[in-house]
C-alpha cells in the first residue's frame, strides 16, 4: 500500500514540475509577451515564428540563438541569429587487441569497431532589421558521413 502511495505522490510531483520551455521563456519575458498581437501570441505559444516578429517574440518561441551576429549600415542595424543542432558520423576502424587465453598464452585479435564523432551545424538563420524579424531560413541537416578502414596497429 505504501509503495502505491509513494508512486502516486511521485507522479503528481513530476507532473507539477513539468512546464514547457516556451512557458518558462514567456514568464521570463512577460512584459514583451503581453505586448504581442493575438496572432503573434498564438504562433509563439506553438513555438512558431514569422516575419515581422520582435526579437523577444522569437526568443520566447525558439529560445536563445547559438550565435548572434550584429552589423549595420546607413539603412539600419541588422542582427543575425544562428541556431545550431548536432549530428553524428560513424567511422569504422580496425582495432587490434592483445588477449589472453585461459591457459595464459597471448594472441592478437582484430575487430572492426565503430567510432562516433559529433559535429555541430547551423540549422536556422534569422535576420532582424531594426529589431523585427525580416527573414528566416531553415537549413538542411548535413548528410551522415561514414567510413570504413584503417587503424590496425594499436593495442588496447
Amino acid at each position: 500500500m505504501s509503495r502505491i502511495c509513494f508512486l502516486f505522490i511521485g507522479a503528481i510531483m513530476f507532473v507539477g514540475c513539468v512546464t514547457s520551455t516556451v512557458e518558462k521563456r514567456r514568464t521570463e519575458r512577460w512584459g514583451a509577451y503581453s505586448g504581442l498581437t493575438a496572432a503573434h501570441k498564438s504562433l509563439v505559444d506553438q513555438g512558431e515564428i514569422e516575419a515581422g516578429m520582435t526579437e523577444d517574440a522569437v526568443y520566447i518561441a525558439w529560445g536563445e540563438a547559438s550565435q548572434v551576429l550584429r552589423s549595420g549600415d546607413r539603412k539600419g542595424n541588422v542582427t543575425t541569429w544562428l541556431y545550431e543542432e548536432t549530428t553524428n558520423d560513424t567511422h569504422y576502424r580496425w582495432r587490434t587487441y592483445q588477449l589472453t587465453r585461459d591457459d595464459g598464452t597471448r594472441y592478437l585479435d582484430r575487430r572492426m569497431v565503430p567510432i562516433t564523432e559529433f559535429r555541430d551545424y547551423v540549422s536556422a538563420k534569422l535576420v532582424f532589421k531594426d529589431g523585427a524579424l525580416e527573414r528566416w531560413e531553415m537549413l538542411p541537416r548535413p548528410a551522415h558521413r561514414s567510413t570504413v578502414g584503417g587503424g590496425g596497429g594499436r593495442y588496447r
